[in-house]
């Protein structure tokens, strides 16, 4: 068990790598490279098995092409439970690889509910030592859903200080809609206004070092305005900012996200980094590790350079 606080954890790990970027491992079942499909065929068939063999197979060829550049991946959770108990079985092999490679995990599931069972949601990712019942594999951080209120965060909030584990909060995401709710109006602000004063309020519980909670906020890149709202609502908070790369967002976009000291951002990319294979038309093994590759350091580069030019670059 890691006694170290998450976001001193992640602070140290970002200025290690030099690298603010975290990769979402989403694979896809139809654009997992042919060399592997045609592995997991011959071993298990064309079934739910076989789909978990391939997810997992390419986890690892995009794992051991970026660990070196990147110290955080976010694997989805419905891209693992779609394919029953061999997909969630996928999903955990996939974590403790990531962790084995030295990688910082944040589970992407945005739980939400109330009491007994948003305690079971916390022990299932965050382990239960106590509990003889369950293994004590655990991941680093998780996403989750606030809209059931307070009741349904302090379960999370607990249990993330208790284990020395991260949370991330979903105030303003990325998605075109997002403002549907999000941006309504009540005498207090809006709604994503009141969700980050909550987030405020539950990372006072526990700052680190650094400065910095491990209850964080999910603030997509696609609103760069917006970003700059909530770093000063949220000026301690860790900001896990998806939206890079195919939804649209750039480097410059993402610079509100940060605070003056270069830290307080975690810029999600996916499909644009795993699949980078693709417009390559890279078939072996190698070649596909070789694109990624090359994608990450790019949006390494890309990430850097933009916060240089406004003076947040911190190394």
């Amino acid at each position: 068990m890691n006694n170290i606080q998450f976001a001193d954890r992640i602070c140290a790990a970002i200025k290690q790598k030099k690298s603010h970027a975290v990769v979402g491992l989403d694979p896809v079942i139809t654009r997992i490279p042919t060399i592997i499909l045609d592995e997991a065929e011959e071993k298990y068939g064309k079934n739910e098995n076989g789909a978990a063999y391939a997810l997992l197979e390419f986890n690892k060829l995009i794992v051991d092409a970026i660990s070196e550049d990147v110290a955080i991946v976010k694997p989805q959770l419905a891209y693992y439970e779609e394919y029953g108990a061999p997909g969630i079985d996928a999903f955990w092999r996939t974590v403790e690889y990531c962790q084995q490679k030295g990688l910082i995990v944040i589970a992407d599931a945005k739980r939400g509910d109330i009491d007994t069972t948003a305690t079971a949601y916390a022990t299932s990712f965050f382990g239960n030592l106590k509990n003889e019942w369950k293994t004590p594999k655990k991941v680093d951080s998780l996403t989750i859903n606030p809209y059931l209120g307070s009741d349904s965060l302090e379960p999370f909030v607990q249990q993330a200080i208790e284990k020395h584990t991260g949370l991330f909060i979903l105030v303003k995401t990325s998605n075109p809609s997002s403002g549907e709710l999000q941006e309504l109006l009540t005498e207090n602000g809006t709604i994503a206004e009141n969700v980050a004063t909550l987030v405020q309020k539950y990372g006072q519980r526990d700052i680190g070092t650094y400065g910095y909670s491990s209850v964080g906020a999910v603030v997509g890149a696609t609103y760069p305005e917006a970003q700059a709202i909530y770093r000063k609502k949220m000026p301690q908070s860790l900001f896990l900012v998806p939206g890079y790369g195919t939804q649209g967002g750039k480097g410059k976009d993402i610079t509100n996200a940060f605070n003056a000291d270069g830290f307080g951002a975690l810029i999600s990319a996916s499909r644009s980094i795993i699949f980078a294979y693709e417009k390559a038309n890279a078939q072996s093994k190698q070649a596909i590790q070789e694109t990624t590759r090359i994608a990450i350091q790019e949006m390494n580069m890309d990430i850097n350079t933009a916060l240089k030019n406004v003076g947040k670059l911190n190394w």
